[in-house]
């Protein structure tokens, strides 16, 4: 099994090669998240069967899996802008633990 931070670099280094780093190419691949995010909403509206002319299109493992794109877009997103994603997910995640640790302690109002 790949690492997903190493295959989040190597999408990267290939879009690099391929596209170039620009500013512009920087905001496509920010953009390329709102895109696969598009793609769980699609997924879970046909997991539901919420069009009533399409019925039920999507399993739940399909939204998982535009999940996971979405996920993997944004590593790609964030090494682009040259930050290590590892160091910011992992501050995402200690932001995210204090908070909880918070809301133990306080109830929300």
């Amino acid at each position: 099994m790949t690492d997903l931070f190493d295959l989040a670099a190597v999408v990267t280094a290939r879009l690099d090669a391929v596209n170039g780093r620009s500013r512009e190419e920087i905001g496509l691949r920010i953009l390329k998240v709102t895109e696969e995010a598009g793609e769980v909403a699609a997924a879970w509206i046909g997991a539901i069967g919420q069009n009533p002319r399409k019925g039920v299109t999507h399993t739940t493992d399909d939204v998982a899996a535009e999940l996971a794109d979405v996920a993997l877009t944004a590593l790609v997103a964030i090494t682009s802008l040259d930050r290590d994603p590892r160091d910011v997910v992992t501050a995402c995640v200690n932001k995210a633990a204090a908070r909880l640790d918070t809301y133990s302690t306080t109830p929300p109002e």
